[in-house]
This record gives structure tokens, C-alpha cells and sequence, in this order.
């Protein structure tokens, strides 16, 4: 599954996170042990939003960063952006915050925004699932405004070390057997794409670089659960 390409692992994907919308909050609460809330809160505290300023979260899904961030800055405009339609219709069911995000259909390749136009980019668990990395990169510093911020969480092949079998255990068997009992055959089906994603995704290393090579400045990350989750960021030139 990982190794599709193009649009049919776009279609893939698309069609995944549909099928589990309705528990996929559920899940990641289990399998990361509830981690996943201090990292979108580490996500929102590097974006450093403005009180009056915009926020994109791209592949949004149910709303988790967006909500936060609406938390931190109740005044701002924060927007949703996903091709999973069927994840943002159960975020936008959420309360208090699912009506005051501005949901949007969007392709993370081609957002359809002016140039310029948010104070910053968000993204969790997007990265890893694009098919060109530059190219959206691009689109996230197109859309910044100069002096702009740049957010990423996303998973990171498991490092070499001791725990290594451990955490390869987790990804391979008990994250999957998690999305089976939670969610059913399809959220099974699911999480056997994630373990299979993380581990043909960039290292944390790799990745900064990536971002600096999009003309991104003030680079920096911060590896999370063992090695196997980063949070970038980085500042778009003035």
C-alpha cells in the first residue's frame, strides 16, 4: 500500500481516511497513549499565532490542530483544508469548535488559495502521504504570508536502537490489531498502511532539509514517542 504512486495512492489514501472518520480520533487516543493532544499543542505553540491572525491546517481530517489553535487564538481565522471529505463533515459536527472552522475541499499539491494569505501553515500526518514532498512544500510557502510559519507533525522511521524491535512491534502488530478492535475490518486495513508509511517516510533529518531546500529559514524539529514522531517548523523569508 505504501508503495503505491500518483493518483492511485492519493485515491488510496483519500478512500482510507474516509472509511474511518468516525474513529479515528478514538484510535490515535489509543495508540499513542493520548500523546497526540500534547503534540498538536506543540504544533499550535511553534505556529505562533497571532490574536487576529489566519491559520491553514492542511489535511486538517477532524479538526484536532484547527481546534486547538482556535483555543490558543479565539479570535482568529483558523481554515480546514482535506481531500477526506467524509473527516471534516465529523469535524465539523464537533463542538464547540466544528462550526467556526472554515472547511475546505483541497488538494494539498494545488491549494486553492491566493498567494500570501495566512500568518501560518499547518499539517498533521500529511507529509508522509503526498506524493511530491517539494511540491507541497511549495504550495505551504506560496500560501504564507513573509514572516510566515510552517508547521509539520508527522511520523519518522523508527531509529536504530535498543527499542527498536519494540516499537516495530507496536507499529506491525499492535497498532493494527488496535484499529481492528476500535474500528472494524476497514480501520484494521488502515492502520497496517501507517506502520508500512512511517517507515518508507524521510527521516527527521531529511525532512528539515527538504524544508530549508523550499526556501524556509529558522529551521528546527523535535523528535517525539522514541525517535518516532517530529514536529517541524520553519519561518518563510520576508
Amino acid at each position: 500500500m505504501a508503495q503505491l504512486d500518483g493518483d492511485e495512492r492519493s485515491a488510496y489514501v483519500q478512500a482510507m481516511f474516509d472509511r474511518i472518520a468516525e474513529r479515528y480520533d478514538l484510535i490515535n487516543r489509543l495508540i499513542s497513549g493520548g500523546q497526540d493532544q500534547k503534540w498538536r499543542r506543540l504544533v499550535v505553540e511553534k505556529a505562533a499565532l497571532p490574536p487576529q491572525g489566519s491559520l491553514l491546517d492542511i489535511a486538517a481530517g477532524t479538526g484536532d490542530i484547527a481546534f486547538e489553535a482556535l483555543k490558543t487564538a479565539p479570535t482568529a481565522r483558523v481554515v480546514g483544508a482535506d481531500f477526506a471529505l467524509g473527516m471534516m463533515l465529523v469535524g465539523r459536527g464537533r463542538t464547540p469548535h466544528g462550526q467556526r472552522v472554515a472547511w475546505t475541499g483541497a488538494d494539498a499539491l494545488c491549494l486553492p488559495y491566493a498567494d500570501c494569505c495566512f500568518d501560518a501553515v499547518v499539517s498533521g500526518y500529511l507529509m508522509r502521504n503526498v506524493v511530491d514532498i517539494a511540491q507541497a512544500l511549495d504550495e505551504q510557502r506560496r500560501v504564507l504570508k513573509p514572516a510566515g510559519r510552517i508547521v509539520i507533525l508527522d511520523t519518522s522511521p523508527p531509529p536504530d536502537n535498543l527499542l527498536k524491535p519494540l516499537i516495530m512491534l507496536h507499529l506491525k502488530v499492535g497498532i493494527p490489531l488496535i484499529g481492528r478492535l476500535v474500528g472494524g475490518k476497514a480501520a484494521g486495513d488502515a492502520y497496517r498502511y501507517l506502520p508500512e508509511s512511517t517507515q518508507a517516510f524521510k527521516t527527521p533529518l531529511e525532512l528539515a532539509r527538504l524544508i530549508e531546500a523550499a526556501g524556509f529559514r529558522d529551521i528546527g524539529f523535535k523528535m517525539l514517542m522514541f525517535g518516532t514522531m517530529a514536529v517541524h517548523w520553519g519561518i518563510k523569508p520576508r
